[in-house]
C-alpha cells in the first residue's frame, strides 16, 4: 500500500499525479502545509523537516519512507511503473537520465522564480503583491523558459510531443508541475508558445483532471 501525505495545491501534486497516471492503489491523506499539521510528533517522525509531501511504501521487505516531492515522484515511477515503455516510468537508462536531469533542473533553475510569479500574480492577497518583485522574477525566469522552449521545439520537430520521449513520462510531470506556476503570466506564455502548448497538453490529461476533481470534492466535503 502506498500512502501520500500532502494536498493537491502544493508540491505534493507531483507524487499524486504520478500515482494517478500509474493507476496504482494509494491512500491520500490530505495534510496541509499550514496550521501545524506537519509539526506534530507523528508527522515529524516521518519527515523531520516538517514538509509535505511524504510518501510511505509498505513493501514485503519493509517500509520505505520518501520525502522531497521530486524524489517521491521519481521513486513511484521507478518502483511502481512497468518500465517497458507502456506508462510514464523510464524504459531505458537514457529515459531515466532525462527524468533525473529535468527534475533537478526544474528545482534549481526554474522553481524559485516561477513560484514568485505565481504568488505575486495570484497566490497572495492583492495588498501583499509586489509589482517590482514580480517583474524581476518574470525577467529572470525567461532564461530557463528559453531553454525549455528550445528543447520542446526540437522535440516537436522530431514528432515527439513530450519532454523526454514520444510518450508522456515522469519527466513531464516533474517539469510541468513547476512550469505550471508561470501560466498565470500571459506575457510569458505568449513569449514561449511551445511551453504554453505543452503545459496545456500535460494539464489536460485525465489523471490530472481526476486529481482536480478529487480536490474539489474534498473541499466541498470539508465545507459542508
Amino acid at each position: 500500500m502506498i500512502t501520500i501525505h500532502g494536498i493537491f495545491a502544493s508540491r505534493a501534486v507531483r507524487p499524486l499525479w504520478v500515482a494517478q497516471e500509474l493507476g496504482i492503489d494509494y491512500q491520500h491523506i490530505p495534510t496541509p502545509y499550514q496550521g501545524g499539521a506537519t509539526r506534530t510528533p507523528e508527522f515529524l517522525a516521518l519527515n523531520p523537516n516538517g514538509h509535505i509531501p511524504v510518501l510511505i511504501d509498505e513493501r514485503p521487505e519493509g517500509r520505505v519512507v520518501v520525502w522531497e516531492s521530486m524524489a517521491c515522484a521519481l521513486y513511484l515511477a521507478r518502483h511502481h511503473g512497468r518500465g517497458d515503455g507502456s506508462d510514464l516510468a523510464p524504459a531505458s537508462p537514457a529515459e531515466d537520465a532525462e527524468a533525473l536531469r529535468w527534475a533537478f533542473w526544474a528545482m534549481t533553475e526554474l522553481e524559485a522564480d516561477a513560484l514568485t510569479v505565481l504568488m505575486h500574480r495570484r497566490g497572495l492577497p492583492p495588498e501583499r503583491r509586489d509589482a517590482d518583485r514580480l517583474a524581476a522574477a518574470e525577467q529572470r525566469v525567461r532564461g530557463p523558459l528559453a531553454v525549455l522552449e528550445a528543447h520542446l521545439q526540437v522535440q516537436a520537430q522530431r514528432g515527439w510531443p513530450h519532454l523526454a520521449a514520444e510518450r508522456f513520462t515522469v519527466a513531464d510531470v516533474c517539469v510541468a508541475s513547476v512550469a505550471n506556476w508561470v501560466r498565470s503570466s500571459p506575457e510569458l506564455m505568449h513569449a514561449f508558445p511551445h511551453v504554453h502548448e505543452w503545459l496545456q497538453r500535460c494539464h489536460a490529461r485525465p489523471a490530472y483532471r481526476a486529481l482536480k476533481e478529487k480536490e474539489a470534492a474534498q473541499k466541498s466535503s470539508a465545507a459542508g
